[in-house]
């Protein structure tokens, strides 16, 4: 710590929080700070940095108890509003995952298929109080006789429900066009044919890990925006890489960390938690996620203050480099660029499309910072770190 010209705990920021002393802004509002007061001068004076997202995160689920009946039953097979879910575990516990399919979806066989109703809209429709319908099934044991159950529910009825999604907040992703002569249905959307358009899904500098590429301050433990709530980090999500190219200021220039998170699904809001139906793709979950990043030292300040100019990803092409897995790219482009409306590929200027709202990041950001100056919310100190 001793490099350092600034040392702060995350104790001495909690303190500063709970006496209604602690200086808290957005990571867009940081960026100005830093050019106009330096990196130094601004890790003294600012004690928290929040970030934001909203965006179709696939890898999300719940974990659900649907309560007990008389006789007794083992589930082995479940379904919420004809969505099943996954019932290996034990009793009335099961899994609904965010991709998951109504079992009379026409899916694909009508190609683009529509995707109306899945896991994501179930999510949804629970968090906004609404109706569920539940049917479970069992091959019936001594100990667990009953072998039929049905019944309408809603969010408050279920003993426990719990948001657990294995893969958020993805730290970079890719621009995706499609260079074949045919539309392409993905989960980056719609891609027409000959680059016709390029979609991306980050909200670059507000984006949480890209505010802290090397996680120096997130890890199992951090308290976090999710879903409306306050959540927590639980490990690496799956598909985590952090031996991946960076550009001179840390920041990956492909796809690279991800985070496990968790939180109670009863706490949550519909606002945060979207269902999705993805043409031609199948449906996910669009999901509001926060994180404040405690400035520690002049390093981490550092860390939070890039710009969208300054954050690079790769173009790749969907159409036919990634259904093949091939992994090439076709150049790199800057989230200022992207955000401007259009880029510049070989000479043509292609039309973007973003996948994540900017408007609902900026709006996490900011209620984690109220929350944080009203001593609402107050920083998780990580138990185990991943670099």
């Amino acid at each position: 710590m001793g490099e350092y010209k600034v040392n702060k705990t995350i104790e001495q920021i909690n303190k500063r929080i709970a006496d209604g002393e602690a200086v808290v802004v957005t990571a867009e509002e940081i960026i100005g700070i830093v050019k106009k007061e330096g990196v130094v001068k601004a890790a003294k004076k600012i004690d928290v940095v929040t970030t934001g997202t909203f965006a179709p995160m696939c890898s999300s689920g719940v974990f659900i108890n649907i309560g007990q009946f008389k006789p007794v039953i083992r589930t082995t097979r479940t379904w919420l509003n004809n969505v099943p879910a996954y019932s290996g575990i034990a009793a009335v516990d099961c899994y609904l995952g965010a991709t998951q399919t109504c079992d009379d979806d026409p899916l694909n066989k009508r190609h683009p298929g529509e995707f109306n109703y899945g896991g994501g809209h179930v999510i949804q429709d629970l968090v906004a109080g609404k109706k569920i319908h539940i049917r479970a099934e069992s091959y019936g044991t001594d100990c667990y006789p009953n072998r039929k159950i049905e019944k309408i529910v809603t969010l408050k009825d279920l003993p426990n429900a719990i948001l657990c999604n294995p893969r958020n907040a993805y730290q970079n992703y890719n621009c995706a066009i499609n260079r074949s002569d045919k539309i392409k249905y993905t989960y980056m959307g719609t891609l027409k044919s000959d680059v016709g358009n390029a979609n991306y899904s980050t909200s670059g500098e507000l984006s949480p890990l890209l505010n802290d590429p090397y996680l120096k301050t997130i890890g199992v433990g951090t308290r976090i925006f999710l879903g409306g709530a306050q959540g927590y980090v639980t490990w690496t999500g799956t598909q985590h890489k952090k031996d991946v190219e960076r550009g001179l200021n840390g920041v990956p220039l492909t796809p690279a960390g991800t985070l496990s998170v968790t939180g109670d699904l009863k706490e949550m809001s519909p606002e945060w938690l979207v269902g999705q139906s993805i043409r031609g793709y199948g449906c996910s979950l669009s999901v509001g996620l926060g994180i404040p990043i405690p400035i520690l030292n002049e390093e981490i300040l550092k860390y939070t203050s890039v710009s969208d100019d300054e954050l690079f990803t790769r173009i790749i092409d969907y159409g036919h480099d990634y259904p093949e897995g091939i992994s090439k790219s076709y150049g790199q482009v800057s989230y200022a660029e992207l955000k401007s409306g259009s880029i510049m590929i070989k000479g043509r200027k292609i039309p973007t499309v973003p996948l994540s709202s900017m408007v609902k990041a900026r709006k996490i950001a900011d209620i984690l910072k109220k929350s944080i100056q009203k001593a609402k919310f107050f920083l998780g100190q990580a138990q185990h770190k991943f670099y």
